[in-house]
């Protein structure tokens, strides 16, 4: 613990690590497996239990629970785990779970991740790095989430769904099926509406990067013929491309009936005279 502040009211458990330079704020509650970061800071009341680790510079504001128990009937009492990356910011009222034994064990969150007031990651869930929740997202458990995804206000994932990275998920979404990269769901029962070009703007994609994807997504999602035959008209229009082999791939590791498809009603989120490219 040394060069740490601990408040005078917060209560640590013997077995705690508190790394170099933390904070740990007035009221908070550590316990006896956790292991807290070099330059954290915990604002009050937060609550962290478990085998729990949290990495360098998180911050974390008053009234996050993270690391109880799994809200599962099936959780044995063993001794999984939450592990959260470096440089998160995590606000008010989220609550995180330790794995299940079934499960693999371990909850993980990636490092640079805004998780914002009243969200909520359930257990044995695999987000990836710089992915931002909006207010009160709700994630069931097992699911998986890749790189630099936004999910907006009282989005709700389903159980053991994937979400591809730089994906985007409207506010008041319900996710029921997989997500591909670079798209966009919208809807109370979601459906694909397009390419997230905002984002992969945002991420510096290249322009024709960006409009191979669109035209990708068109091609696989789009169109008169059977699904299968779609697809392997992209694999043939972009051997090799980076970005669109990152579709494919999600694409070929999700069961049909589990794979988000578009919507048949309603104007497409990137349609050609609004994408830009």
């Amino acid at each position: 613990m040394t060069d740490a502040f601990i408040d005078a009211t917060a209560r640590l458990d013997a077995g705690a690590v508190v790394g170099r330079g933390a904070h740990i704020g007035p009221y908070c509650v550590i316990g006896r497996d956790v292991t807290i970061g070099d330059g954290c800071r915990l604002e009050a009341q937060v609550h962290i239990a478990g085998h729990t680790t949290i990495g360098p510079r998180t911050r974390i504001a008053p009234f996050a629970s993270l690391g109880g128990p799994p809200q599962s009937t099936r959780y044995r009492g063993g001794a999984t785990t939450l592990v959260i990356g470096a440089d998160c910011d995590i606000r008010e009222s989220v609550t995180m779970n330790v794995g299940t034994e079934d499960g693999g064990g371990s909850t993980v969150v990636g490092d640079r991740c805004l998780i914002m007031v009243g969200s909520h990651v359930g257990h044995d869930c695999r987000i990836g790095h710089d992915v931002t929740f909006a207010n009160n997202v709700v994630l069931g458990g097992h699911v998986t989430i890749g790189d630099h995804v936004f999910l907006g206000g009282q989005a709700a994932v389903h159980q053991f769904v994937r979400i591809g990275e730089s994906a985007m998920i409207a506010g008041v979404s319900g996710v029921s099926k997989d997500v591909i990269p670079y798209g966009i769901a919208i809807g109370f029962r979601a459906a694909l509406r397009g390419v997230n070009i905002v984002g992969m703007k945002r991420r510096g994609c290249a322009r024709e990067d960006i409009r191979a994807v669109w035209r990708a997504y068109r091609m696989l999602f789009h169109g008169d013929l059977a699904f299968e035959q779609r697809r392997a008209v992209v694999e043939r229009e972009f051997p090799g491309h980076a970005s669109v082999g990152k579709i494919l791939d999600f694409v070929r590791l999700s069961r049909t009936r589990s794979l988000m498809m578009a919507g048949r009603s309603g104007k497409s989120a990137d349609d050609s005279a609004d994408a830009g490219l």
